[in-house]
């Protein structure tokens, strides 16, 4: 993987999101030709450097990559005023998941398509970062997305006994805790520290039938202006973005036909995947590969 990387240009960046938020992002670039451009977006809870080795696997094969933490998650959450090194507290910080999409991701497509005009747009969304692509309005910038892990993450929709624990979880011990503290801890075993509103608005699309779907939310409508190629892969050992989640999802964009896969373990070599697997460089050959060719049209 090192040697990979000696052809990899990485850049720390911030851009602002829609509202002038400062937004942080790393940039990996091939020190070769560009020829496609591809946005990487988070899942919940989840900051942008577990997708590094993806990132610059993709730059290695002549792509233009960004990734970036969403408000309030990683380098793009405000300093503390006191201490070294130390994140400032998120109680009265405002932020939704609605709020990512429309404020931040939007901003991440806008910034791309902007300074990489010539090249093809690709987006990839993991979990909540495939949610994203059906809420935004530039998503018709976009020529091809793939969804990994991406669902429509209703509680009914999860594998037994993982969705009973799941809404417990959520309903009786993460909405009072973060009702109590102001905040979600990452403690409580959800990873990153997350906004009050933020948790707030996931649990209660993970409690609804429809997830999102059921919300009243005018960007929904913005499901069908993707018009773009879309590959959505689930893992048969994931728990929480099972195919009926996914495909739920996908349903939402009704102006194209999504491709849904679903990918047992075995057929790439390893025991197990799950929700965030894909990201071990172990797939490099495998997983990372079959995705980069398709983004690429090959």
């Amino acid at each position: 993987m090192d040697a990979a990387l000696d052809d990899v240009f990485i850049d720390e960046i911030s851009f602002p999101a829609t509202d002038g938020y400062a937004l942080t992002g790393t940039l990996f670039l091939p020190r070769g030709a560009k020829r496609h451009a591809v946005l990487i977006n988070s899942a919940t809870a989840v900051p942008r450097k577990i997708y590094r080795g993806f990132a610059s696997y993709l730059a290695h094969r002549g792509c233009a990559v960004l990734t970036y933490d969403y408000r309030g998650i990683g380098d793009s959450r405000l300093p503390a005023m006191v201490g070294y090194n130390r994140p400032k507290s998120l109680v009265g910080f405002k932020a939704s998941m609605s709020d990512w999409a429309a404020l931040d991701v939007t901003a991440a497509v806008r910034w791309m398509r902007e300074r990489y005009n010539t090249l093809p747009l690709a987006y990839i969304g993991h979990s909540f970062g495939g949610q994203a692509l059906g809420l935004i309005a530039n998503n018709t910038d976009i020529s091809r997305a793939a969804l990994v892990a991406s669902q429509a993450a209703t509680w009914r929709l999860m594998t037994s006994p993982e969705k009973y624990r799941v809404f417990a979880f959520m309903n009786l011990v993460g909405v009072p805790l973060v009702h109590a503290l102001g905040y979600a801890p990452g403690w409580a075993g959800i990873g990153e520290d997350l906004p009050k509103g933020v948790f707030l608005q996931w649990a209660e699309w993970v409690s609804s039938p429809r997830y999102l779907f059921d919300s009243k939310l005018p960007a929904l409508d913005n499901f069908t202006r993707f018009k773009g190629e879309l590959r959505a892969l689930c893992f048969s050992d994931d728990p929480w973005a099972t195919r009926p989640a996914v495909e739920l999802l996908t349903s939402g964009f009704s102006a194209i036909k999504p491709e849904v896969l679903t990918v047992k373990p075995s057929e790439v070599g390893a025991k197990a995947i799950g929700h965030f697997g894909f990201f071990r460089p172990e797939h490099r050959d495998t997983l990372w590969r079959g995705v980069a060719e398709w983004v690429q049209g090959e």
